[in-house]
């Protein structure tokens, strides 16, 4: 409690000193990148002329000066190797902020340097371009989207935890959020049962330059889910890059360049090539199910680019990803409970599960932008064939006991089995194949009308965005799967007359579609130096499915206002609209394995509004800090209702319930300490559902009868989540840094297995805490040449070596369920805990 009302007397202080030093003087701040492959400089001189005032840009490019107010003043900008260039501004008002951004061009390059006022940022779309900070963060699973909860709105990993790169937003599942990379519509394997199967997912954080997350009410251009949208750009490299990292989680390398026939040419040849590899040994080793883990994933890929001419670039987009896992587990031994009143189940295993997932995905792009046209119009073509194939096959045999422990400190047998509550065996049998293909073509144009007016300081323009798109899906499902528990020497379900297995499944299908959809939007910006900045975009968006014969269009649109006359940097915005998701695949199954052709799209209608506040924090030497605050509500209708086990969703296969979620989202991000940016994520949610025909009951404990619900909470329902990113480096060191990764959340809820209708969701998971931590020791960079030119590190640019912790406090998180049932019929719950404490080293060199 201390800690944090410090922590708000320092936030409030920080605020105050910032509003009372602005009073005489204005503030200017803004990034500066490459102009010719848009990478932050840093180091850049940005100096007020006639004065001797002046700062330098940080790694990620950003500045802040303080200018004296009611002055005409120029700004220069001027680094080694950069063509030096100079900016006039207009008098600003005491306090008032003023916003740059300025391209500056090598000097040995045609091109030209391009300083623009920073316009206002799409809407609700939370923009991420200096990732350096994000490669060193201690991660489980070496994926771009387990940093996501530290980044984005309303975001977590869900069920699956430190294992799953998977991500739940707002209240939706796994499959209601959309992945571009350069454009292209990423997909994802459907037959994960757990996060130990996950490998690596397509987005490699190598190879990327930015990304933007929505984390619901995005535009028009985006497709068709109920929750948020990621998209992800590719690096265009200009220079001869490369970089390498190994852990004892796995390694990965990647290289990047261009070839130009000429200096002075137009013609250029880019490439990324990036490849890795995971493994997640040493985490399983840490589970209490004891035996052989051998996962091993690999993933390349490839994005290359030519430049036909001044206006026309080629780009090809390859990837080849194959996952397998393979496990044979020995036994278990599991305590759960409480303090009076424990249970421990032991378990003998026999046989083994293997299973692999391979990806493949290639695409070509064309693109026509036009070079110093008035009004110019872009076109873009795309052409992306995806395929996955899935495997799984396991056959494993556990023989359990199931007691009560004896919690008496003083007794003789503490600790040991003193009551059996049940004994059996549980088979699970399954040999699963699934293989899809899609293939799409799209077409992508825009146009941007300006209508500026400078002697009156007043913009004014349309941008004009619209595609269609045409996707062939292929899918093919091949199920066979049975499991035979029994209890006591008895089958259950027991029968006197004939011998029965749990359960059993065995299917085929094959599906063969195609959709069509289309979007068109406008943004129009209003613009009045010195008095507000006013934008607006509206848009509809339409698809139609073969396999149902379902066509939809649904409206969208966001407005996003900043006044420039006050002294705070504020801005609003609100968005709206309907959005709807068709059906993939396995919204269509059912729990039996038939599938439903008749399923129509999910269907939302969202309202989010929030504002973005940049202030400086310090007085001597400020720095840049961001606050977003969002609010939120989405109405839910025709929902096809899931359960989620593990990171496996088990849907109805059928439009069966309504729903609804609200929440708060906050957000602030900034160096707490200089030079180390940091990020602070707090969302509330509430997500309800009821399923349609059905009353609904809850009972609590004691209750003798159920009490009537209007609706129940959702499989993603989670009440709080709090994840923390932070870094700190030595007061006189900078090169010795420490990151923690802490993440807080309340429990899930879950419901019985096998009746989870009208006591629905009627019990939670502990709540899920983790903190992981990490030290590390910049072991060389290029600036200290000069001094050690013999080093044997000096091939490298940079090189860092660090030491991680994962689970820092050994906290028992659970994942899932396992359940047991009695010959008496009564059912136990028994938690699948995640990962323990374990320790990984990484090295990492930059070229």
């Amino acid at each position: 409690m201390k800690s944090g009302l410090k922590f708000v007397l320092l936030f409030t202080a920080a605020l105050w000193t910032g509003v009372v030093s602005a009073q005489q003087t204005a503030t200017v701040t803004g990034t500066i990148s490459d102009a010719s492959n848009q990478q932050a400089v840093e180091l850049v001189t940005v100096f007020i002329k006639g004065t001797k005032q002046a700062v330098s840009t940080d790694e990620r490019g950003y500045f802040a000066i303080q200018v004296p107010a009611n002055q005409r003043l120029t700004l220069g900008f001027r680094r080694v190797a950069y063509k030096e260039h100079s900016a006039d501004l207009i008098p600003l008002n005491p306090g008032a902020r003023f916003v740059l951004d300025v391209s500056m061009a090598p000097v040995q390059s045609n091109l030209e340097v391009v300083i623009k006022e920073r316009r206002l940022e799409e809407t609700s779309m939370i923009k991420e371009r200096n990732l350096k900070d994000l490669r060193l963060l201690p991660s489980t699973t070496g994926n771009l989207e387990s940093v996501l909860p530290h980044l984005a709105l309303g975001t977590n990993t869900g069920t699956g935890g430190e294992l799953s790169s998977q991500y739940q937003v707002r209240g939706g599942n796994y499959d209601e959020n959309l992945v571009y990379v350069n454009d292209f519509e990423i997909y994802r394997p459907q037959l994960i049962r757990a996060g130990q199967q996950e490998g690596l997912t397509f987005p490699n954080i190598d190879l990327i330059r930015d990304l933007s997350f929505s984390s619901g009410g995005f535009q028009s251009k985006y497709g068709d889910k109920l929750s948020s949208v990621l998209d992800v750009k590719y690096k265009r490299p200009d220079s001869l890059r490369a970089s390498a990292s190994a852990s004892l989680l796995g390694a990965n390398a990647h290289i990047e360049g261009s070839i130009k026939p000429k200096k002075d040419s137009y013609r250029a040849f880019r490439y990324l090539v990036g490849a890795r590899y995971k493994t997640t040994r040493l985490l399983l080793g840490s589970l209490d199910v004891k035996g052989q883990y051998q996962p091993d994933f690999t993933d390349i890929q490839t994005y290359l680019t030519y430049d036909l001419s001044r206006s026309w670039q080629i780009g090809l987009i390859g990837n080849f990803n194959r996952s397998v896992y393979r496990f044979q587990p020995e036994s278990l031994s599991r305590a759960f409970g409480l303090i009076d009143y424990a249970l421990q189940i032991r378990t003998a295993f026999e046989g083994q599960e293997v299973d692999d997932f391979t990806q493949t995905m290639a695409g070509v792009s064309f693109t026509y932008l036009p070079e110093r046209v008035h009004n110019p119009l872009y076109h873009k073509f795309l052409a992306s064939v995806w395929q996955s194939r899935e495997n799984e096959r396991f056959d494993i045999l556990g023989s359990y006991i199931l007691g009560e422990l004896d919690t008496n400190l003083g007794s003789d047998n503490f600790g040991e089995i003193v009551n059996i509550l049940g004994t059996g065996t549980q088979q699970t049998w399954v040999r699963d194949y699934l293989t899809v293909a899609v293939r799409n073509v799209e077409y992508k144009g825009g146009i941007e009308f300006q209508h500026d007016k400078p002697e009156e300081g007043l913009v004014r323009s349309h941008f004009l965005q619209w595609s269609t798109k045409a996707q062939v899906e292929q899918i093919t499902d091949k199920i066979n799967e049975w499991e035979r528990l029994d209890s006591a020497l008895y089958s259950l379900p027991y029968d006197t007359n004939a011998l029965f297995v749990r359960r059993t499944l065995k299917t085929r299908n094959a599906l063969e579609s195609a959709r069509f959809s289309g979007s068109f939007q406008d943004t129009w910006t209003w613009r009045k130096d010195g008095v507000r900045e006013l934008q607006v975009i509206a848009g509809l968006r339409g698809q139609y499915w073969s396999l149902n014969n379902e066509g939809f269009v649904t409206p969208r649109a966001q407005i996003l206002y900043k006044p420039l006359n006050i002294q705070k940097d504020i801005s609003w915005r609100l968005a709206t609209g309907m959005y709807y998701q068709p059906a993939f695949y396995r919204e269509l199954r059912a729990p039996n394995g038939i599938v439903n052709p008749n399923v129509q799209a999910q269907k939302s209608a969202h309202v989010v509004g929030g504002f973005t506040y940049d202030f400086l924090w310090g007085k001597h030497r400020p720095v840049k800090m961001r606050l977003i605050t969002e609010l939120y509500y989405k109405k839910m209708w025709d929902l096809v209702s899931f359960d989620l086990d593990n990171v496996r969703i088990r849907y109805s296969g059928k439009n069966d319930s309504r729903g609804y979620a609200t929440g708060l989202d906050l957000r602030l991000n900034g160096a707490f300490v200089k030079g180390a940016e940091s990020w602070i994520n707090l969302s509330f949610l509430r997500t309800r559902e009821q399923l349609y025909g059905v009353q609904h009951m809850i009972r609590k404990v004691g209750d003798k009868e159920g009490r009537k619900v209007k609706d129940v909470p959702r499989p993603t329902d989670r009440l709080m989540n709090m994840s923390v990113y932070f870094q700190d480096h030595l007061r006189r060191n900078e090169n010795v840094r420490m990151h923690l990764n802490l993440t807080v959340g309340t429990g899930l809820p879950f419901g019985l297995v096998d009746n989870n209708i009208v006591y629905r969701n009627t019990y939670r998971f502990k709540p899920y805490h983790r903190v992981d931590t990490g030290f590390g020791f910049q072991l060389w960079k290029q600036a200290w040449l000069t001094r050690h030119p013999h080093h044997f590190l000096r091939f490298t640019r940079d090189t860092w070596a660090s030491i991680e912790v994962f689970n820092l406090l050994q906290v028992a998180n659970e994942a899932s369920n396992l359940w047991i049932k009695t010959i008496t019929n009564t059912q136990y719950a028994i938690p699948n805990y995640l990962t323990g404490r374990r320790i990984n080293f990484r090295i990492r060199m930059d070229f």
